[in-house]
């Protein structure tokens, strides 16, 4: 199910079911980005969470941080977007009413990294097209950025997307102020069997969440996968905390659990441990090594992932993603 697209005065509910905006430099990014989505003509309504840190590593307990969900879901909202990544959404799934869900008119959810187990999940498990995109924090700027402006683009229905020159490499390393950009490093994307635009349902997310996820009852992966086998699967993820090693143990998992049988082609995206190696395993060479055998298309360091920007990818929507030597393009059907 597709959710119908944002207009200029749609309403938005921000939600925080991981962390809460409670340190510095997001509250100060939340206060200025709902000052910036309130001029640009939305009227926003604030979860009970979002500046709360009263749960373990988490803006509150499971239980009310899956209430503040559901309530959104069933106001009169026209989306619900994340504040904040963060470690524990995970522990939300158990108290949210997945048919409940299923029974209502689909909303957009959007959110980044912690929030793949939501934006996956709603897709996969309620068949509702969801936005893996950046967190609300990220409109804190003017003019938006290009990947904040992307993703508010694509709640409003543009259907074609570019990636991007430059990407920052450095974010980890260097203390600076809470509305400073610097998209320094050009991107190199490192393409497998590629010979042509290929076309698929996109799926994907996070892959620290996603191998959480894996073999739980809440991957419903497999049938979903099965449910559309026709027109086939293209996974994208990116990743936070694995490094080279584990990165290869996730993709592994995910193979071995039959998540790949359908699949068109993948596209793998850039985590705070690109570069590095390990044992002489690097992720690109994960890659390669454990879904070569595929044989399908495979574009690696695209513009995805915790190495800011990333482009806001459409879980549950048919797109063609196309790649000319510098650059992708995805073209979404609807």
């Amino acid at each position: 199910m597709k959710p119908k697209y944002l207009k200029s005065n749609s309403k938005l509910y921000l939600v925080a079911p991981s962390f809460g905006c409670t340190t510095s430099p997001y509250e100060e990014r939340l206060v200025k980005s709902i000052s910036i989505l309130n001029n640009l003509g939305y009227s926003i309504t604030l979860g009970e969470n979002c500046y709360k840190e009263e749960g373990v590593a988490a803006s509150n307990t499971p239980s009310l941080r899956a209430k503040e969900f559901m309530d959104a879901y069933t106001s009169n909202a026209d989306a619900i977007i994340s504040v904040g990544g963060g470690e524990m959404m995970i522990e939300i799934l158990q108290y949210l009413d997945f048919e409940k869900i299923k029974k209502l008119p689909p909303k957009w959810f959007m959110g980044f990294s912690d929030n793949t187990v939501l934006t996956y999940t709603l897709t996969t498990l309620c068949d509702i097209q969801t936005i893996y995109g950046v967190n609300a924090t990220r409109f804190y700027t003017s003019p938006l950025m290009c990947d904040a402006n992307d993703a508010l683009k694509m709640l409003q229905g543009s259907k074609s997307f570019k990636g991007y020159p430059k990407f920052e490499l450095n974010e980890l390393k260097e203390e600076r102020p809470f509305n400073t950009i610097n998209f320094d490093t050009n991107k190199i994307i490192t393409p497998y069997m590629y010979k042509e635009p290929f076309k698929g349902i996109l799926l994907g997310g996070c892959l620290d969440i996603l191998v959480n996820l894996c073999g739980t009852k809440y991957d419903n992966t497999k049938n979903y996968v099965e449910n559309n086998k026709e027109k086939g699967i293209i996974f994208y993820f990116e990743a936070c905390d694995l490094n080279p090693l584990s990165f290869r143990r996730a993709l592994i998992q995910l193979k071995n659990a039959g998540w790949f049988k359908h699949v068109k082609g993948f596209l793998i995206g850039r985590s705070y441990h690109y570069g590095e190696e390990l044992f002489g395993v690097t992720a690109e060479s994960s890659v390669i090594d454990i879904l070569g055998d595929l044989n399908v298309p495979i574009l690696i360091n695209v513009d995805l992932g915790h190495l800011k920007p990333s482009l806001p990818m459409k879980n549950g929507a048919v797109a063609t993603i196309t790649y000319d030597k510098t650059n992708i393009k995805i073209e979404y059907e609807d």
